[in-house]
Formats: structure tokens, sequence, C-alpha cells
């Protein structure tokens, strides 16, 4: 789902690249594309599309990506949710 993004610079994402096998479990489980495999090693080539669903981290199998499960996920629903109100209520949050 490439062009995906729900808040920019918010990913609590990282990776070990040092650490990596290049097994490339992480560009096969990722949903939206962030990780890539570059001189047989994983990188994350798209942070920002990142929707923190943590499927990278617990298929990694040398544990060298950590990511804080559901954040990314319910910061995007709230957006998307507050984002369809403003659109319905003709720019008003609340009334």
């Amino acid at each position: 789902m490439k062009g995906f993004r729900y808040l920019e610079d918010v990913a609590t994402l990282a990776l070990d690249r040092e650490n990596c096998i290049g097994c490339a479990l992480c560009t096969e489980v990722c949903p939206h594309q962030v990780f890539a495999l570059i001189d047989r090693k994983a990188q994350i080539v798209d942070r920002d599309a990142c929707m923190e669903c943590g499927a990278c981290a617990l298929n990694c199998p040398v544990r060298v990506i950590t990511v804080e499960s559901g954040v990314g996920c319910a910061s995007g629903m709230i957006n998307e949710w507050l984002q369809g109100l403003k659109v319905k209520g003709g720019g008003r949050c609340c009334g």
C-alpha cells in the first residue's frame, strides 16, 4: 500500500541494521513496504508509512527491529476520525 501515511516523524520503529541477518521477513510481512533489502540487510526506506502494527518485530528471528505496536494504528484512526468530523461538520469539531 504505497503512499499510505498517518503522521509524519512519529513512528517508534527502530532497526539495528548492523545485526540484521538479511532474512527479508520484514519486507514480506510489512503491509506498507517500509523495509527494503539493501546490500543483503534490511533498511527502513519509508518510516512515515509505518502504522506500527508490529508484524516486522514479531517476525524478526534475531529481534533487531523494535516498534511500539498499536501507537500508530490508534493515532491514525483518531486522525482519520477527526478529519471526517471536519468535513462532515463544516470545519467544527464539537457541535
